[in-house]
């Protein structure tokens, strides 16, 4: 089974096909950050008009470069859900369009769920079951899953999500957009001795993330340092590598404490935030220490593209899971509603 995957739901329109024998074939990712940067953030407006400009001659594209016809594919797969309903809608009437017109069947994605499945793509590829922490700019959830469409919440965050804490932190510092790979960048100039900020919600039992506070200690710590600092830029680099430590450590015990309590031994990281450099090498390092393993995405799959919507479609179509006629995209969907394969 060949299957079309369609990505819609923010900034970034992608588009892959994944073959259930040859694996992936080809993917394309068109991102709308310069639309944006001059805003210091997504507008759901433009995002949804530029995804009807560029969904189309993508899907051409991948399929140009798949050296595939429409008529050698077997399916469809197009988020549905969770992201910007306008954007979201876009790649869904697009996706069971052309689904219909080529008489093949469609399956709405659970982004969220595309992006627990990436790491699946890779080889060698995790086992079931396994702990996932889905980081993103809207999301930071731990999951405990069984199988596909097997999922308990474990934990998630109370309020900003660490994506999001990233973009609003690197807005106070006055890095450009998008703020969390340049505070990142900035971070590796920091002094990580100069500022120790609160690892939230550690000192008490659970799984649950707050992340809102860190940013606001950001804040105070600049307003308190800037005036006398010798060396301004060298200030928001530190506070830069402050708040990445906070996130990182915060992330690492809460994911520990995870393992520990389901029993498992493997972990996946996935999402936007999963490519962060020190995340992997502190994830990785104490993960080995709990006698677990560790599992990412290869960078270009941790933020939105379509492949993983093009595999988690896969699995969903090939256990004859699709979509009738009317679609229903969702701006909000729970993760845990999703039916087993």
């Amino acid at each position: 089974m060949r299957v079309l995957g369609i990505e819609t739901s923010c900034d970034e329109t992608g588009v892959a096909v994944y073959d259930g024998d040859l694996g992936l074939l080809a993917h394309a990712v068109y991102s709308q950050v310069e639309i944006h940067a001059e805003y210091g953030g997504v507008v759901p407006e433009l995002a949804s008009r530029d995804h009807v400009r560029k969904t189309l001659p993508l899907i051409r594209q991948v399929l140009d470069e798949a050296r595939l016809p429409p008529n050698r594919i077997d399916g469809v797969a197009f988020t549905a859900g969770p992201g910007l309903i306008g954007a979201l809608l876009v790649g869904s009437a697009l996706g069971r369009s052309l689904a219909w017109a080529w008489g093949v069947p469609a399956v709405g994605v659970h982004h969220m769920e595309g992006h627990l499945l990436a790491p699946l793509i890779e080889n060698p590829a995790p086992d079931f079951p396994f702990v996932a922490l889905l980081v993103s700019g809207g999301h930071t959830q731990l999951v405990d899953v069984a199988g596909i469409g097997r999922y308990r919440i474990l934990g998630e965050s109370l309020d900003d999500a660490a994506g999001e804490a990233f973009d609003k932190t690197a807005k106070i510092l006055g890095l450009p957009y998008p703020g969390g790979p340049e505070l990142a960048r900035l971070a590796e100039r920091g002094d990580p001795l100069r500022f120790r900020f609160p690892r939230p919600m550690t000192d008490r039992p659970g799984l649950e993330f707050s992340f809102s506070g860190l940013k606001t200690f950001a804040l105070n710590t600049l307003h308190r340092e800037l005036p006398i600092a010798m060396d301004p830029m060298q200030i928001r680099a530190d506070i830069a590598r402050a708040f990445e430590e906070a996130v990182v450590d915060t992330m690492v015990i809460k994911c520990r404490r995870a393992l520990r309590e389901t029993g498992h031994r493997r972990l996946i990281l996935a999402g936007g935030v999963s490519a962060n450099r020190r995340l992997r090498e502190r994830m990785d390092t104490a993960i080995a220490a709990e006698g677990g393993e560790t599992f990412y995405p290869r960078p270009t799959f941790c933020t939105d593209n379509g492949a993983m919507i093009a595999f988690a479609g896969w699995q969903r179509l090939r256990a004859s899971q699709s979509e009738p006629l009317v679609f229903r995209p969702r701006a909000r969907w729970p993760l845990e509603e999703l039916p087993p394969v």
